[in-house]
């Protein structure tokens, strides 16, 4: 009984606490003060911090330090390549995978090749259809069923020149690559080209059971997990350079499964070769081989080849929901090179780039100290500036791609990566934001509203903490409730 009353009793202090917190309210010099506070924790004494913080009412500038120093911004850079891809494809583009025929279809049979050509459409998945992640490929065979398809005699050529053929960007680390965050990029590309491993445990002392999905023999598992009473410690990696992964550690015998996501390796391999399983499991026979386009002596010349179906993907704008709301890097990469693609007719990072610092010196980002290395934040050779973040959030508040991009952004509290913070704060279903990280960096970017109805755009990124990643953002979270609380006088 006692015990249960100091439980209540402490319960009633945190309310009261926060309420408090909640219900205080600062003037302009008093918010400065209590974010130089914030910002001086001993927590960051061997950190480096950039913040700015702008009035988009008066344009003012209601906080500042350090905000013209480069910082290493990790998933920030998703907020410039969103951007970009806004304004240069438009909200409502869509991603355009086409199959081909240079034959005829005859008593059920093609009597020729099949072509399957991309765009670099990133949502070839169940992402926003229900369904098995193969669902857009059953949708075709459905198709090609319908045409009086029952069997293809030529081979099934994949076309992914779209894109250029470097998989990764520029500078990530050789040791992630088999993790789902740094899945390869590619004209063609299936199910965020990654697969997902469900590991659960058997009886003890056997071999823990697995599924993957997709159902594909594309990977080859090897599966050194062994069930057990000790805690569950499962790892899941994929040989460098080739399609074998290994899963290992143990499984408590009571534990719930286990899932992981591991990048797999030549995305349009992929994509074919679980497309050709999907056509051979719903009906139709293939003979073919599945071959490279751009690797064989055969000459295709579209004009002259019938299409048998066009997919097209959900609108732009719902794609970079999914990329903001849920930090994708793997989305992020392929706008990048989608911009590329549609300026300057070639799908690679490097074009990307260009016509993005184009966009941005139009709109007042100052890229003469800008150095944007992919799309997604991974490299740590991105740097950015607070101020420069800034800037391209007051121009995105003010410009016709508001609530587009406004949308976008995780909502403290309540969904994407912000789901879990911020929760009993006035900042909660207020703040919306872009959270960015990687190893000893911790941002967050965005549009907060103040108690008067301000709205503040805001940048703070912190570089080379020793501190953890928790503590560092709750000093973020609890700057921004701070922000919430500001009154001008």
């Amino acid at each position: 009984m006692i015990n249960k009353l100091i439980l209540i009793l402490f319960l009633s202090c945190v309310l009261s606490a926060q309420n408090d917190t909640l219900k205080e309210q600062y003037s302009i010099n008093e918010l400065r003060e209590q974010l130089d506070d914030s910002f001086n924790d001993p927590a960051l004494n061997n950190a480096f911090a950039g913040v700015f913080i702008r009035s988009l009412k008066t344009g003012e500038t209601v906080y500042k330090k350090n905000p013209d120093k480069l910082f290493v911004p990790a998933s920030l850079v998703k907020l410039f390549t969103t951007a970009a891809a806004l304004f240069i494809l438009g909200p409502e583009y869509t991603y355009e995978t086409t199959i081909y025929t240079d034959g005829e279809i005859s008593d059920g049979v093609l009597k020729g090749d099949l072509i399957v050509s991309g765009s670099g459409d990133p949502s070839i998945s169940n992402r926003f259809y229900s369904g098995s992640s193969t669902i857009i490929f059953e949708e075709w065979v459905q198709e090609l069923k319908n045409k009086g398809v029952r069997k293809i005699e030529g081979n099934l050529y994949y076309d992914d020149h779209a894109f250029d053929d470097i998989p990764l960007g520029k500078g990530w680390a050789w040791d992630n690559e088999s993790y789902w965050f740094a899945a390869p990029s590619g004209a063609l590309s299936f199910n965020d080209n990654s697969i997902e491993i469900r590991i659960s445990p058997a009886e003890l002392k056997f071999p823990a059971k697995y599924t993957i999905s997709p159902n594909t023999s594309y990977a080859t598992i090897i599966n050194k997990a062994i069930t057990t009473e000790d805690d569950t410690q499962i790892e899941v990696t994929r040989e460098r350079g080739s399609n074998i992964i290994y899963i290992s550690g143990t499984i408590n015998y009571k534990s719930e499964p286990v899932v992981k996501n591991i990048a797999i390796a030549e995305p349009a391999e992929y994509f074919m070769h679980v497309f050709n399983e999907t056509l051979n499991a719903n009906g139709i026979l293939t003979e073919g081989k599945i071959l490279d386009y751009d690797d064989t002596d055969k000459f295709i010349i579209k004009d002259d080849m019938t299409p048998l179906l066009v997919h097209r993907s959900v609108p732009l704008y719902r794609i970079i929901n999914e990329t903001n709301k849920n930090s994708n890097n793997f989305y992020s990469e392929q706008l990048l090179k989608t911009i590329g693609l549609e300026v300057y007719g070639y799908g690679s990072a490097e074009n990307g780039l260009e016509a993005c610092r184009k966009l941005f010196n139009e709109i007042g980002v100052n890229v003469d100290n800008l150095n944007l290395a992919d799309g997604s934040g991974l490299s740590r050779y991105n740097l950015v500036t607070p101020r420069q973040t800034v800037n391209l959030l007051t121009y995105l508040y003010k410009s016709e791609m508001s609530d587009y991009f406004y949308n976008s952004l995780p909502i403290a509290g309540f969904d994407g990566t912000l789901a879990n913070r911020m929760k009993k704060t006035h900042a909660r279903n207020n703040l919306r934001a872009k959270p960015g990280y990687s190893p000893a960096v911790s941002a967050l970017a965005g549009y907060v509203k103040t108690v008067s109805g301000e709205i503040l755009a805001f940048s703070v990124i912190i570089n080379n903490y020793l501190s953890s990643s928790n503590l560092v953002n709750y000093i973020i979270d609890n700057a921004c409730n701070k922000l919430v609380n500001f009154v001008r006088n």
